[in-house]
């Protein structure tokens, strides 16, 4: 669904471990000025922190909103949409592990979610598994503070140029949410390429469930 083609990779095996929507004005200049020292991309940190329930809105049944880049890293602003696939979230032992199946409109697989809770490091880690591979790519690690989170990783691109890696997710209210990819190429900028925006929806007519 959402990671474009060709930014898989193998993780280990499947058995992966299944920041206010600010950061806060002032946060968010220190945490920009760190990356920058760093010469890494506004914000980008592979130590940011989360709550065990973090995901708890995610769990149930939604439907979405997709656009996409047509090309990414060559300063495009040309966005088409995708398609609006269903989704339907659900926790494992004691809600630390989570796993959204993702299935496009005609109801065939497009791709699996997998977020894993560490408590020893706070930090959820975030995966997506293409269903035509079947093998997780190279994740992404971060957590909420208030209703944003922000989650970060290397990775490359499909052509494998070396990027950095930034997800986002924004609850608006318990119905609607974003989620938001961005690469950065230069170490100092992102470029956002990949939005979707979440509608719950009805599980029995999404997911089968009554």
């Amino acid at each position: 669904m959402y990671r474009i083609p060709g930014r898989l990779r193998l993780v280990g095996g499947i058995c992966l471990a299944l920041i206010s929507s600010t950061y806060g004005g002032a946060a968010d200049v220190r945490a920009a000025s760190r990356a920058e020292a760093q010469g890494l991309p506004p914000g980008y940190s592979t130590a940011v922190r989360g709550d065990s329930h973090d995901f708890d809105f995610l769990v149930g049944a939604w439907t979405t909103r997709q656009k996409r880049l047509k090309a990414t890293g060559a300063g495009s602003s040309d966005w088409q949409e995708a398609p609006s696939n269903r989704h339907c979230a659900q926790t494992l032992f004691d809600g630390i592990e989570l796993v959204d199946q993702s299935r496009f409109p005609d109801g065939s697989p497009a791709g699996l979610f997998l977020f894993g809770y560490n408590r020893l490091k706070r930090q959820w880690s975030l995966y997506w598994i293409n269903v035509k591979t079947g093998q997780p790519d190279a994740g992404t690690v971060g957590g909420f503070t208030g209703t944003r989170g922000d989650f970060y990783g290397p990775d490359e691109d499909p052509k494998g140029r070396p990027i950095k890696v930034r997800v986002r997710w924004t609850v608006f209210d318990r119905d609607h949410v974003r989620w938001e990819q961005a690469f950065s190429y230069d170490e100092r900028t992102w470029e956002t390429n990949w939005i979707s925006d979440y509608t719950r929806g009805d599980p029995k007519t999404l997911c089968g469930k009554s």
